[in-house]
């Protein structure tokens, strides 16, 4: 099934392709602020339980989503393998997210229990976008 996704790419819409370029642009920006300005926030989403230096992880994940966003971007090949990638990656974060609400950590304006658990029903949307605006989902079910 893999090889079926890997070797074809969906032909998108003028509207997925808007929203595969707002992504990919979305998570330039964020994998730049893991480097840069929003370093201690990303750290602070880190769980404790994650055996790992916490700004080595912030580091590797916004090398990550640089990498993810450009690809959205500048990327024509396998861009349904990529959003099924991107989907899996939101999921792998999601720990962090459920940390931030459980914790009551305070960060990117999410300063109260509503916010933090608001944000959490997003990541699934954030999901979709990605499997969407790629295609992912056409070539599953041609899969």
């Amino acid at each position: 099934m893999l090889r079926d996704i890997t070797n074809t790419t969906p032909t998108t819409t003028p509207p997925q392709n808007a929203g595969r370029w707002l992504l990919g642009t979305f998570m330039t920006g964020a994998g730049t602020g893991h480097l840069s300005f929003a370093r201690e926030s990303f750290q602070a989403q880190v769980p404790d339980w994650l055996p790992m230096d916490k700004d080595t992880v912030v580091l590797l994940s916004g090398v990550v989503e640089i990498g993810l966003g450009l690809a959205l971007i500048l990327g024509k090949r396998h861009r349904a393998l990529m959003g099924l990638g991107l989907a899996a990656f939101f999921a792998a974060v999601f720990p962090g997210n459920l940390h931030q609400y459980d914790k009551r950590i305070s960060a990117f304006g999410l300063n109260t229990d509503t916010r933090r658990l608001v944000r959490l029903f997003f990541q699934p949307v954030l999901m979709g976008w990605a499997m969407w605006s790629t295609g992912a989902f056409k070539a599953l079910r041609r899969a």
